[in-house]
């Protein structure tokens, strides 16, 4: 499934080009097998509470699976006609810095042994489609694709054998970061950098993780104004998904909703010669394969 989260609070699907809403769909399917219309004390409001309840998300697929068939088109609309927001509201944000080869080489930082860890507050996230607005007082705005793991199951000390079992699924994420506060400071300030209003666009969906399958070999693509900037493979990562999970429930239980952003390729502006950041008017798109395409402006 590819859920959405449709301004409004209300929760959907993707079918193609086209939304359903998960408690309409499921009401008229319950009522045409003649069955009590309980849809909207099964389907929840909200993102987090859906992916955490395994019975909501038999329903969610199966209004989903009845909204799809040809004689229902009257219960899709086309994406376009309404406003997705971000897929969820996180608990938290765990970013990775440095995870892909290519990048870690571009940094010229040293080999890490354990994974670089930062957060993001729940604060930054903002929906597919949205106008990023980088504070005056910011001048080295930079771009970052990532593939985002969104947490389904509490995580406690779990192993890297079982650590995909607790993942409701995947999203785009753009790990937006003010460099001067990584590099031109004293002292690093990564999660100030990278966690200013609006500096994590996510979305359009939650590809869910039986529809993504195994996150080993996902192609990333970034464009700025329709040029290539960013190509990579999660192949490359460091320390993959499972490794992740397992390295920060060593320390930090992981609740449903929970994110954690994996890393991104080389391809930054930041260490471009010259380098180069991001200006009023600039459109990103960003592709993870088999999960979506995350688009947004800079103003």
């Amino acid at each position: 499934m590819r859920l959405v989260t449709v301004e409004g609070t209300a929760l959907g699907g993707l079918v193609g080009d086209d939304v359903v809403l998960l408690r309409p769909a499921l009401s008229v399917a319950m009522r045409a097998a003649g069955e009590a219309d309980t849809a909207d004390s099964v389907i929840p409001t909200d993102m987090v509470t859906l992916i955490s309840d395994e019975g909501a998300m038999v329903a969610a697929a199966r209004a989903i699976a009845f909204a799809a068939r040809g004689e229902n088109a009257a219960l899709r609309a086309p994406v376009a006609s309404v406003r997705l927001l971000a897929p969820l509201k996180p608990g938290k944000i765990l970013g990775v810095g440095r995870n892909y080869a290519d990048h870690a080489k571009e940094t010229g930082g040293p080999k890490l042994e354990q994974p670089r860890i930062f957060m993001k507050p729940a604060s930054s996230v903002v929906g597919p489609g949205a106008a990023v607005v980088i504070p005056p007082a910011v001048k080295k705005p930079d771009w970052e694709v990532e593939l985002a793991v969104v947490i389904g199951k509490r995580a406690r000390n779990v192993s890297e054998g079982v650590a995909l079992d607790h993942v409701a699924g995947y999203t785009v994420l753009d790990d937006v970061s003010a460099r001067e506060f990584q590099f031109d400071v004293p002292l690093a300030m990564t999660s100030f950098a990278k966690g200013m209003d609006g500096f994590c666009p996510m979305g359009p969906c939650l590809a869910t993780a039986d529809e993504v399958g195994e996150p080993w070999a996902l192609d990333l693509r970034c464009w700025l104004n329709d040029e290539e900037v960013q190509h990579g493979n999660t192949r490359d990562l460091i320390f993959p998904v499972a490794t992740l999970i397992a390295f920060i429930s060593r320390y930090i239980t992981l609740e449903p909703g929970d994110v954690i952003a994996t890393g991104t390729p080389a391809g930054v502006g930041h260490f471009r010669d010259p380098p180069r950041y991001l200006k009023p008017g600039d459109r990103l798109r960003m592709e993870v394969e088999r999960v979506g395409v995350l688009e947004h402006t800079i103003a």
